[in-house]
């Protein structure tokens, strides 16, 4: 059967500060889910953590009394525990989402090529029948179509796969800091877009990314204003409560592969990771997308060209993983960054999620 898709939204460049000036988008409030306290409620932050052994496989069947969880490096009270293991388990409900998304405003038109093969060939796994309910999306420079119709029917997304159309991109700019500009502005606003689309909807979702990442434009050539820094800063903080809100995961996977490994792009981001609590500390590079992917609890995948692999390694992580929920401490004041660490009492074990939230986050600063 095939699926329709949603009308193509267009995304519209405005003014640049420096590279870039940036809309002001609020994200969407998610639906309650019964399995957790909901999300969006005062007071409570919900946490999708994954545990894993040190060869990276998700652990199931862990007790709440196994878990410590620390705000600021304080212990707080699990509200709620929830642990989730299968492929399809029933205890899900409602069911694990997968985003699929094709990135063609950041890769290149041959490196887009060979991603659509690898995204076909992961499609066909397992004779079409895929793990969890998938939906695709296409961003372009002209649009960014999300998928009206969520399947785990390979067959029927790929027939989707080959309808679309892609091509060389159409932004005019393409070379030096302007062209670089317009694909962070583009990308942002996606994200931004996905971000309101899937917080309408109750469940996790795990968002994967497929691209090599929008433009860092970080470096001694950048300046940034105080009122840059602010306005920035004002974004950062609503993309992390957006991402929190809509129970979203996300993942980024470099389709350059090895042609790409080793190179400095591949870790640069890493500079990036350290959560941002100031104006004064901000830069573009804090926006972007393996940056974003890391602090949600997602992972930053480079350096192999197994893109189809990949695909299915992010998705193996909903296998297996704990829903929990704490009451937030209050804020010093508006977007009072809070870290969270959660530690598992067993030896060999890692537990991931995301890496903190700002305690009364002040949208209206996002531009």
């Amino acid at each position: 059967m095939r699926t329709r898709f949603a009308p193509a939204i267009y995304l519209f460049c405005f003014s640049l500060i420096c590279v870039v000036s940036q809309q002001k988008t609020t994200a969407g409030q998610p639906q309650a889910d019964p399995s957790v306290a909901p999300p969006g409620a005062d007071h409570t932050i919900a946490l999708d953590v994954l545990v894993t052994d040190k060869s990276g496989k998700p652990i199931a069947g862990l007790q709440q009394q196994d878990f410590t969880l620390l705000d600021n490096k304080r212990p707080q009270k699990i509200l709620s525990f929830q642990a989730i293991s299968g492929p399809a388990s029933p205890t899900s409900d409602p069911p694990i989402e997968v985003i699929l998304l094709m990135d063609e405003v950041n890769t290149s038109f041959g490196n887009l090529s060979y991603e659509r093969g690898q995204v076909e060939k992961f499609l066909q796994r397992a004779g079409g029948e895929l793990p969890r309910p998938l939906t695709m999306v296409f961003f372009t420079d002209t649009g960014t179509a999300i998928g009206a119709t969520t399947s785990q029917d390979g067959k029927a997304l790929l027939s989707d796969l080959n309808q679309s159309q892609f091509g060389l991109r159409s932004i005019r700019r393409s070379q030096g800091v302007y062209g670089a500009g317009d694909r962070l502005q583009l990308s942002l606003n996606a994200l931004r877009q996905l971000i309101a689309y899937e917080g309408k909807k109750p469940g996790r979702k795990l968002v994967i990314w497929v691209s090599p990442g929008w433009p860092l434009l970080s470096g001694p050539g950048i300046q940034l204003t105080n009122k840059d820094r602010e306005g920035f800063f004002g974004d950062i903080v609503a993309l992390s409560d957006g991402l929190r809100r809509a129970r979203i995961t996300l993942y980024s996977i470099d389709p350059l592969g090895m042609a790409d490994a080793g190179g400095l792009r591949t870790t640069y981001y890493m500079e990036f990771v350290k959560p941002v609590k100031k104006t004064n500390q901000v830069q573009i590079g804090n926006l972007g997308l393996q940056v974003l992917a890391t602090q949600s609890g997602g992972r930053a995948l480079n350096s192999s060209n197994d893109i189809a692999g990949e695909i299915a390694t992010c998705i193996t992580d909903a296998n297996a993983f704990y829903a929990v929920s704490f009451e937030a401490q209050p804020g010093d004041g508006p977007n009072d960054y809070h870290s969270i660490e959660v530690k598992v009492d067993k030896p060999g074990l890692t537990a991931h999620t995301r890496s903190g939230y700002y305690a009364q986050p002040d949208a209206g600063r996002a531009r």
